[in-house]
């Protein structure tokens, strides 16, 4: 008797359906990217361009040693002082050129924001955390002072500002709100030098 041949499958439209499959999970799955801390590095030095001079009475000093204490202007200070202390520095309006400065515009102080820098130090010992959580107080101190800044002038802070600016459903005028933007970030520069 002779023996019949097994029947094929036709894998034709397994590898059709497989495809399929594929292709919509690489449609569908979102990729996570890792954000990092947003900071601008400084240009690349110009041999022949020489540095600005600055006063030392503009210059912030926040030193962190490898046991994590941190050093403010020569002082020892808690973390939770940190912001309060920048922000004092920052908006002084010492040279009273600065309008909008609610300081105490003291003369060995910060001359304006404009020429106000947080000089930012640490040792090879410091902890990461401690590193960031300092990082996190510098940068609210002018988030602060933004948005005091902001409500005084637009009746808004400027993290709402911003929000509305990053929104696509927003209805309002965004070039209008985007020079708004700009104009507190030039009236309170973010001016974080971190030394090696």
């Amino acid at each position: 008797m002779a023996k019949r041949a097994a029947p094929e499958v036709n894998a034709g439209s397994m590898a059709d359906i497989a495809f399929l499959l594929l292709i919509f999970f690489l449609v569908t799955t979102t990729i996570e990217t890792d954000s990092g801390i947003n900071r601008k590095l400084p240009p690349i030095d110009d041999s022949e361009a020489k540095p600005p001079v600055i006063k030392q009475k503009n210059i912030f000093t926040v030193l962190l040693n490898g046991k994590d204490q941190l050093l403010v202007e020569d002082e020892l200070m808690e973390l939770k002082d940190l912001r309060q202390a920048a922000i004092e520095f920052l908006d002084n309006g010492g040279d009273g050129s600065c309008s909008y400065c609610n300081g105490k515009k003291d003369p060995s102080s910060s001359d304006n924001p404009d020429k106000a820098i947080i000089s930012l130090k640490n040792e090879r010992e410091t902890t990461y955390k401690t590193y960031i959580a300092v990082q996190n107080e510098l940068v609210a101190a002018y988030n602060t002072l933004r948005n005091k800044r902001a409500q005084s002038l637009y009746g808004k802070s400027f993290q709402e500002m911003e929000a509305d600016y990053k929104d696509v459903n927003w209805p309002g005028n965004k070039e209008r709100l985007k020079e708004q933007i700009e104009k507190i970030k030039l009236e309170y520069p973010q001016k974080l030098s971190e030394v090696q």
